[in-house]
This record gives structure tokens, C-alpha cells and sequence, in this order.
């Protein structure tokens, strides 16, 4: 168990964003811990990215980083078990962390080279934590929110909390303990999501190609992905029932943020796209200047996403809207629900009849060879509310993890302020 309470006696730091602290911790400026440098010319060390949720890692430990390092590595910094790193710009988010690994950043980040005695890893959680995140916030300037600076002499000046070496130990020894047991349940939750993502895809997929009567008789559609379909269904390509409507991307200039007006169309682009059976909602609208004329297509169409990263997402909108270039948008002949259900189930049938390595894309004449199952009109309705309904369901435990996950990461965070700043007792060790 965690001993909850704190010291006997607190002194103010006079810093809003700190608060009291054990008067019994000194305090020290960070430069006398840490001081800028900038060694180069080792391009043959191993390359490590800087994680706000994880720290300094090595690059090749992580699937999910993207960014392709320069071809000449010669720039790039140093680092060293110890050694401080920062993305100055990001600061103010946790972009802060003391690495466990010897390697190289971009020259994008600030390297600080350790001079110190403490434990690396209190300091690790200390200027990484909210606390410090919200000096960090106070420190930082600029124009845009997404370009702030952290002033590098003010940042040199910040206190830093020195409790007694064991102090320090124990403290990381608590929160070691303690955070691994709640990312386990973090990890957990994340894990329900998976699974109800994949059951959600199951019970549409199930719906939209074999009903929802398992006994109806069946027979071979002589589509591979469809299989058997229920007998007085048809499998139809998509062109038959469908005509295709390609969007434009208008000038920035002409572009209306503004709440909906009567002149404005909605503006759908693949990030308004949800992965869930909900219809789709417009983030950003275009007067009648900015989509200059294009013919909006009409409500309940479908909406697909054909090219790029972001290709096979799909879309249903219940108003008259206007499309980005990157969307594909479908009037059919079929109910509008019924089909966005179908080609969420048929993605990766649409991602491979894709072409192009780097950027693929699926043109309209190849979409349209689509072959999609096409039940009479009323049982189309009932598999759309079906879908629709179970959808609601999954999506409410969904949500209901999402919740569980961000508590978990507020008392996470809460827990390391508490103990770094002294609120928690670990003069005696971990109990």
C-alpha cells in the first residue's frame, strides 16, 4: 500500500504551477543538473525517437514511428545514458525525457548533458511530470499554440526538487511498482476495444452477406469474398445500382469555418470519416464561393475514401453535402445504410483492388467493378437498423473502456505529481 500521507512541514516555492514542497527537500536551478551540448559526427550510433508517452526509445523498438531520418546523419546529436532530451516546441505537451540509451536524435531536439549525482530515474519522472509539464506551458512563448518555444535561459533557471538519495529510490521504486499496475490495466482496456472493434466487424460482415435469418437457404455467389448468399439475394457490381461523384479541395481562402449557414454545404474529408456505423458529420463547411459550383451530392449517399493511407474509410450522410478530392461519393439505388454497412465489411476487398505501392488509389471505373450482395429492398432495411443498433451497443462499451483508460492516466499522472513533489511520504521505504 501506498503511504498516502505527507511531510509534517511544507514551504511555498512561490511558482504557481509547483506549490508547496517538503522543507526538508533542497532545490536547485536545472543548469547546476544539466548544461547544452551538441555532439555530432556519429552517424554510426543507433538512432532513438522521443516519445511523449514513453521517453527516449530505440528507434527500431517501435512499428508506429513513420518519420524517415535524413540520409546524412552527420547532424544529428549524441545521447548518452543520463543526458536530458527536449523538443522545445513541445515541451509544454512532456516532450521531455532523461534517456536509458546511448544513440543519436535530430537536430531538432535539445540535448542536455548530465553533471549530476541523483537518480536518473526520479528525474526522469520529476521533469516529466504534470507539475513540471505546467512550468514548462508558463516558460513557453509564441504566436501559435502549436509553435511555442520553451525560452531556453528561463528553462535553465527552473527548480529542480533534491530529496535525500533514498528518497529519491524509494520514490521510483513506488512508482514503478504502482504505474506498472495501472498500464496493466490500461493494457487491458485497450485490449476489450480491440476485441469489440473486431466483434463489431464480425456481426456486420456476418449481417450484410449472409442476412439475418441463419436458416434461409443459400447459394454460391461466385464472388470470393462474398461466399454463399442467401438465395433471393444477387450479387451486382457496384456500377449497375451506383453513380460516382468525385469531390474538389477549394482555395484556404474561400474556405468558411464558420458555424452552418443557408449558402454553406457541409465539407467531408476522410478525417471526418469514423471507423464506427454512425452517419458521418462535416467538421468544416463551404459557402457557395468556395465550392464555386461542383454539384453536391444529395443525402444518404456513401462515402468512400480512395486514395492514400486513409483508403477504404468509409462514410454515410444524412444531408445534401460537398466532398474533398480525396473522397469518392456514391448515389446508389440501395438503401444508403444498407450499403455503408456492406463496404465497411468489404475493405480490404477494396484496398486490394487499389493500384500503386506509394500511393494507391482506386479509381472509379475499377470501383465500380465492385461486386456488392443485394438483398430486396425491405430486408436491406432491417440488416441497416440491425447493424445500426448493434453499433449503438458495442460502441457504449466502448466508450465505456475510453472512460476507464483516461482514469486510469489521471490517477497515473496524479500519482507521479504526488510523489515527486512530496505529498507522498517514501521516507521509509516502500511498504
Amino acid at each position: 500500500m501506498i503511504r498516502t500521507r505527507g511531510f509534517s512541514n511544507y514551504e511555498e516555492t512561490g511558482l504557481k504551477w509547483l506549490g508547496p514542497v517538503p522543507s526538508a527537500w533542497g532545490i536547485v536551478p536545472l543548469w547546476t543538473l544539466y548544461t547544452r551540448g551538441k555532439s555530432t559526427n556519429v552517424p554510426d550510433e543507433e538512432l532513438l525517437s522521443v516519445y511523449r508517452d514513453h521517453g527516449v526509445v530505440l528507434k527500431s523498438s517501435r512499428a508506429d514511428n513513420f518519420n524517415k531520418p535524413s540520409d546524412d546523419l552527420s547532424p544529428y546529436q549524441l545521447v548518452k545514458p543520463g543526458d536530458m532530451v527536449i523538443n522545445k516546441m513541445k515541451a509544454w505537451q512532456g516532450s521531455v525525457a532523461i534517456s536509458r540509451h546511448r544513440g543519436i536524435v535530430s537536430p531538432a531536439y535539445f540535448v542536455y548533458e548530465r553533471h549530476h549525482s541523483m537518480d536518473d530515474r526520479y528525474l526522469h519522472y520529476l521533469l516529466r511530470s504534470e507539475r513540471y509539464i505546467a512550468g514548462y506551458l508558463s516558460l513557453s512563448k509564441g504566436i501559435r499554440i502549436n509553435q511555442w518555444d520553451l525560452d531556453p535561459t528561463y528553462h535553465s533557471r527552473m527548480p529542480v526538487l533534491v530529496p535525500s538519495i533514498q528518497e529519491q529510490r524509494n520514490i521510483v521504486n513506488i512508482l514503478d511498482r504502482e504505474t506498472a499496475q495501472i498500464d496493466v490495466l490500461i493494457t487491458k482496456q485497450e485490449r476489450l476495444i480491440e476485441l469489440l472493434a473486431e466483434k463489431r466487424q464480425a456481426i456486420i460482415t456476418r449481417a450484410v452477406t449472409k442476412g439475418l435469418d441463419p436458416t434461409a437457404p443459400t447459394k454460391p455467389s461466385g464472388i470470393p469474398w462474398l461466399g454463399d448468399i442467401p438465395s433471393r439475394w444477387e450479387a451486382i457490381p457496384l456500377k449497375w445500382l451506383s453513380q460516382f461523384t468525385t469531390g474538389i479541395t477549394p482555395s484556404t481562402a474561400n474556405e468558411d469555418n464558420f458555424p452552418e449557414e443557408e449558402t454553406s454545404y457541409p465539407w467531408i474529408r476522410p478525417e471526418d470519416l469514423e471507423e464506427s456505423g454512425r452517419p458521418t458529420e462535416a467538421s468544416k463547411f463551404l459557402s457557395a464561393e468556395a465550392w464555386n459550383g461542383c454539384r453536391p451530392v444529395r443525402a444518404d449517399s456513401v462515402l468512400l475514401c480512395c486514395i492514400g493511407g486513409t483508403l477504404g474509410k468509409v462514410g454515410l450522410i444524412r444531408r445534401s453535402a460537398v466532398t474533398n478530392q480525396q473522397i469518392t461519393a456514391i448515389e446508389t439505388e440501395m438503401v444508403g445504410a444498407y450499403l455503408f454497412a456492406t463496404l465497411g465489411a468489404a475493405r480490404q476487398e477494396i484496398k486490394a483492388m487499389s493500384v500503386g505501392n506509394t500511393l494507391p488509389i482506386l479509381n472509379t471505373s475499377r470501383l465500380g467493378m465492385l461486386s456488392v450482395p443485394v438483398p430486396p429492398a425491405q430486408e436491406q432495411l432491417k440488416i441497416a437498423e440491425y447493424v445500426r443498433v448493434k453499433s449503438l451497443e458495442i460502441d457504449l462499451l466502448s466508450s465505456k473502456c475510453h472512460s476507464a483508460i483516461r482514469l486510469l492516466r489521471e490517477r497515473r499522472s496524479a500519482l507521479i505529481s504526488a510523489a515527486v513533489t512530496g505529498k507522498i511520504d517514501a521516507r521509509e521505504g516502500v511498504a
